[in-house]
């Protein structure tokens, strides 16, 4: 990686596009540019990472159908399905009476053996993207601070923390949940779901001998999780409705593990406390679950000009579907496509807000209403809650879900290099 890595120093610089974040949707989005011959000169496609190296947040993450025809799009899918092994159903065990639904990711589908869901190391994703940039295009320890058009609505000016000055006609805002380009472009702030999630990955280097498949545990105001990723580690989570221990415990991973084994998922099977007492303290964290308002997805401000968002920065949602990380990837796919096709960038960037908005919406409700209804109804007491149970127990599992996994099924299309589609053109 050390030859794809870019130092930060202060200077002038131009580019013609500019990506903010080296996440997924920042990774991506700079590799489908590539892919479609945007942004092809020395220094075209900037990638700007405020940390020191690539960041592995979250430690895994689960790759539904969509996110493999995105990933196939971009021409790595095959770099990863030799790693990791596929899994199609999921476990859900309602610890008050122990009664055991099992279902089908694949919902009402069914799938090749490339497109399967698959658990992965984020970092191994995050590698996979970069390995196909070229040398310099991530610039790392990059902060920017500001935006400025500077009375050109064709140029955007970025200001970094070390006083760089970059001049970019295309700007793309990867930087996450609290994304400085969504600010810049008036988005609303993402509002809390009630709901936070301790996240961690667990090591076992003898083995760990569990099957694979999605294990979850229902019980009162408590969603638990756990799927291998290989046949040594495994991911596991726990959401929980927002308590203020977390506050405290956040930082200091320690005291995260012993509030998941001492007190709230002090009644969670042996087995599953077994996975959390096996924590890399190192991969383990604790934070808000946090979503954009779907109808601010639909109406708020995601362009001007050249200048746009993809991923979280666009349309954070909680992890309830999985879909952060593969609408990410069907982001940046639609996105280079439509800087591809159009007559001026600022068009291209039109078209592609106007193509994800309803998508992006429709992910994001959907998230959230999984999460509430699967946890018992967030802040919701006495019958309500009991109503909230019954519906997820006899309708939710049995009829909904598989609708909603319908969607995963999304594919966003290919990805054409710019001098193909002429020549198709002129064909």
């Amino acid at each position: 990686m050390a030859d794809r890595i870019g130092t930060a120093a202060a200077m002038d610089v131009e580019a013609e596009v500019v990506i903010v974040g080296a996440g997924i949707a920042g990774l991506a989005t700079a590799l489908a540019l590539r892919r479609v011959g945007v942004g092809m000169s020395p220094g075209g496609v900037l990638v700007l990472e405020r940390h020191a190296q690539l960041r592995s947040a979250g430690a895994a993450l689960t790759i539904f159908p969509n996110g493999w025809f995105a990933l196939r799009a971009l021409g790595v899918a095959h770099k990863l399905t030799s790693r990791y092994d596929a899994f199609e159903t999921s476990r859900v065990t309602t610890l008050e009476n122990g009664a055991t639904q099992v279902f089908r990711f694949a919902g009402r589908k069914t799938s090749g053996d490339d497109v399967k869901v698959r658990p992965m190391h984020r970092k191994a994703l995050l590698e996979a993207l970069a390995e196909e940039l070229p040398p310099g295009t991530i610039r790392f320890s990059s902060r920017l601070v500001s935006i400025d058009s500077e009375g050109s609505p064709e140029v955007a000016v970025l200001r970094l923390d070390d006083d760089t000055v970059i001049r970019s006609k295309v700007l793309i805002g990867c930087d996450g949940v609290h994304s400085v380009v969504a600010q810049w472009l008036g988005m609303s702030e993402p509002a809390s779901s009630g709901r936070s999630a301790v996240r961690g990955l667990s090591v076992f280097p003898d083995g760990h001998g569990l099957k694979k498949e999605l294990r979850q545990f229902l019980s009162e105001g408590l969603r638990a999780g756990m799927v291998p990723i290989s046949d040594t580690d495994v991911y596991w989570f726990l959401v929980n409705t927002t308590i203020p221990a977390e506050k405290e415990a956040a930082s200091d991973p320690e005291k995260i593990l012993r509030e998941v084994t001492d007190n709230l998922g002090r009644n969670m099977p042996a087995e599953y406390l077994d996975v959390a007492r096996h924590s890399d303290l190192g991969n383990l964290s604790w934070a808000p679950l946090l979503y954009r308002h779907p109808w601010a997805i639909l109406t708020g401000p995601a362009a001007r000009g050249a200048v746009t968002v993809a991923g979280d920065a666009f349309h954070p949602m909680t992890p309830d579907m999985a879909q952060g990380g593969c609408s990410a990837l069907e982001d940046a796919v639609v996105l280079a496509r439509a800087l591809s096709r159009a007559a001026t960038p600022a068009d291209g960037v039109a078209a592609y807000v106007s193509e994800r908005r309803w998508r992006a919406a429709w992910m994001v409700a959907g998230a959230y209403l999984s999460g509430w209804v699967q946890q018992g109804g967030t802040n919701v007491q006495g019958v309500r809650r009991y109503m909230v149970r019954l519906f997820r127990d006899w309708v939710f599992y049995r009829f909904l879900f598989p609708r909603l996994a319908d969607t995963m099924w999304f594919n966003c299309g290919e990805l054409v290099e710019r001098k193909e589609q002429e020549k198709t053109h002129s064909e």
